[in-house]
């Protein structure tokens, strides 16, 4: 063998040898019992502390400025959980319980020591109407679909079902700018077609169409209204429906003819 092999063979490493299982010894089973059962007496003393603070809730405290729900129906809501203890009461199912209530837009559940549940209200706002006696809230959302009193000075909605939201955000979105120039939207309909028509408080119907709607609605405010603005009286109705102009139609037949409009955009017809 070559001095080079010889030295290839110094430098190799030795096969280790794996480590024998031992059995555990007495001071090893000793450590692992002092460690079980300080486990278990943490554990004991968590659930007796539990055990002790889940005492019956005693006190229920609702806050918030109350118009259409009364505590009454949030006590009565919040009930059938207390009864689970002051610990143990789930607090996310009371928030959803009080929630489902009429008129309620959000709920706020703390516990407060020793023996009580605080429970913080906000109201629903209606801002308008949805067909004969819904109530939308200024997110657009529906929230009472047959309420036993609709405040007449609400501004009525209707159209398909599911397009409440969009309903109410084109409404939301023109009243400002029709506010702006001295006019207030009384109602706001979308039909099965998709065409938009809208009801001012002057008496005056304001039709839009399906296309170029909030175009047309800054046209009309910036050049219709400026025109009909003396005659509201006699107007049942302004057409926005032209690519060049508007049609009037007048309450009595022999008004004089409506301001010009040669091409009506077919599509809206």
């Amino acid at each position: 063998m070559s001095v080079l092999a010889l030295r290839r063979n110094r430098f190799k490493s030795k096969p280790q040898s794996k480590p024998r299982w031992k059995w555990p010894t007495f001071a090893d089973w000793r450590k692992t019992v002092r460690r079980g059962a300080l486990l278990l007496l943490l554990a004991g003393a968590l659930s007796a502390l539990i055990w002790a603070l889940d005492r019956p809730v005693r006190v229920i405290s609702i806050d918030g400025s109350f118009q259409r729900v009364s505590p009454g129906q949030i006590e009565k809501a919040v009930a059938p959980y207390a009864k689970a203890g002051f610990m143990s009461a789930d607090l996310a199912e009371i928030q959803r319980a009080v929630e489902a209530l009429p008129w309620v837009d959000h709920a706020r559940i703390a516990r407060r020591w020793p023996n009580s549940l605080r429970v913080s209200v906000t109201e629903q706002t209606a801002a308008a109407r949805w067909g004969e006696s819904g109530l939308l809230n200024t997110r657009g959302e529906l929230f009472v679909r047959a309420a036993s009193h609709v405040p007449a000075e609400l501004p009525r909605l209707s159209g398909p079902e599911g397009t409440e939201t969009q309903v109410a955000q084109r409404y939301l979105s023109a009243q400002g700018r029709m506010l702006e120039a001295g006019m207030r939207i009384a109602a706001l309909r979308l039909d099965e077609r998709g065409a938009w028509e809208m009801d001012l408080d002057n008496g005056v119907t304001v039709r839009l169409g399906r296309r170029d709607v909030d175009e047309r609605i800054a046209r009309f405010i910036h050049t219709a209204s400026q025109v009909i603005a003396h005659r509201l009286t006699e107007i049942s109705y302004v057409d926005m429906r032209y690519s060049n102009g508007f049609a009037i139609g007048w309450r009595n037949p022999s008004a004089p003819a409506s301001t010009p409009a040669k091409h009506p955009d077919d599509s809206d017809a």
